[in-house]
């Protein structure tokens, strides 16, 4: 009985029990031999996972190339948007260059026409009126530029966008130019049955000569203006534009766009210029036909010469002075006319041309000093 439980034990001790579903069962131990411990230390420690490894470092390098395509996809688009926006500026500043050197050759175009119309007519009737008609241009055409100050103001007030700019002035050049003949007409016939008519525009333009001096600087509040606040109270208007339509549909109604309602106002200013400008002229020259070609040579190239200096009107620090200047003398010449003190024509084309030039030169000797 001994011997069989030592025998028991010793099976024991040789085979561990495995179980298997609540059962067990002995499985042989063999021995271990000294060189199979020897061969697996050697084994485990020639053995690396290098598949392993070397699928992770796959899988690292492709994010990383993915990470990479997409910096460089960013980039590319990046840059491809820059181009884009610098193409779009480039053609920006290449149409505003274009537009620029059509203004300089049209302006540059009218006033050789005017220079070519008045020695022409120099030639024909004598140098007499060849005086007038350049005293009367160059009055006329200083005038002109002092109304842009006034049409940047109207532009800027009612927003208008700088395409559609060109095109308001170009329907208040025309009805400038119907409306001035009508009055240089009237004012003619005015002239020559009543004589004492001259005191009073020479009052006006004495008026108007010292508005110019007193005005202080900086932008005018359209928003009280009296020709502004009648067309807004008597023009139904839309509160946006419509691309260039002066009247639109809204809710079913047709109603003004703002950009009618500028033209309105532009149209309406140009009156009230007229009354300073016309009276001007006739203080030069009693010819209707010189007043009316130099008001028209004028004001022919004064959507061309708006594109030009709308930008500079700012550095024009002493036209306005000097615009006032030549009102001023204007005015005194026409008083004096009427009381038989005559002053002569090349002594009137003398002082415009040197009030004007004078101004326009201290203004821009001025910009550059500073």
């Amino acid at each position: 009985m001994k011997l069989a439980s030592i025998i028991h034990h010793n099976s024991l001790r040789a085979s561990p029990l495995a179980f298997t579903n609540g059962s067990f069962r002995n499985y042989p131990v063999y021995p271990i031999h000294p060189n199979s411990i020897r061969h697996r230390a050697q084994f485990a420690h020639s053995y690396s996972p290098t598949p392993l490894l070397a699928g992770s470092e796959r899988r690292c390098n492709s994010r990383i190339l993915c990470s990479r395509k997409t910096e460089q996809g960013e980039q590319l688009s990046t840059s491809g948007k820059d181009m884009s926006h610098q193409q779009s500026v480039d053609s920006v500043n290449h149409d505003g260059s274009e537009n620029h050197l059509s203004s300089v050759r049209t302006v540059a175009l009218c006033v050789l026409s005017a220079v070519v119309f008045g020695a022409g007519l120099g030639y024909m009737g004598g140098a007499e009126k060849a005086y007038e008609f350049f005293a009367g241009y160059i009055l006329e055409q200083s005038l002109s530029v002092d109304n842009l100050f006034v049409f940047i103001l109207i532009f800027k007030y009612f927003e208008v966008p700088l395409m559609y700019q060109n095109r308001v002035l170009s329907y208040g050049i025309a009805g400038a130019i119907i409306f001035r003949l009508s009055i240089i007409l009237l004012g003619t016939a005015t002239l020559q049955k009543f004589e004492a008519v001259n005191l009073p525009l020479a009052g006006l333009l004495l008026y108007s000569s010292f508005k110019l001096f007193a005005e202080e600087d900086g932008d005018t509040d359209l928003s009280e203006n009296f020709i502004v606040k009648t067309c807004q109270r008597f023009i139904p208007i839309t509160s946006k534009y419509d691309g260039d339509r002066f009247i639109t549909v809204q809710d079913g109604i047709w109603k003004a766009t703002p950009l009618l309602l500028t033209v309105a106002v532009i149209e309406l200013s140009d009156i009230a210029f007229a009354v300073d400008s016309i009276p001007a002229v006739f203080g030069v020259t009693r010819d209707p036909f010189i007043v009316f070609t130099s008001n028209i040579f004028a004001i022919l190239g004064l959507r061309s010469l708006y594109t030009l200096i709308s930008g500079s009107m700012s550095e024009l620090e002493y036209l306005q002075p000097a615009i006032g200047a030549v009102l001023g003398f204007i005015g005194c010449k026409m008083i004096l006319d009427f009381f038989g003190f005559h002053v002569t024509t090349e002594a009137s084309l003398a002082v415009v041309a040197t009030c004007l030039s004078g101004g326009v030169l201290l203004s821009l000797a001025k910009g550059k000093s500073d």
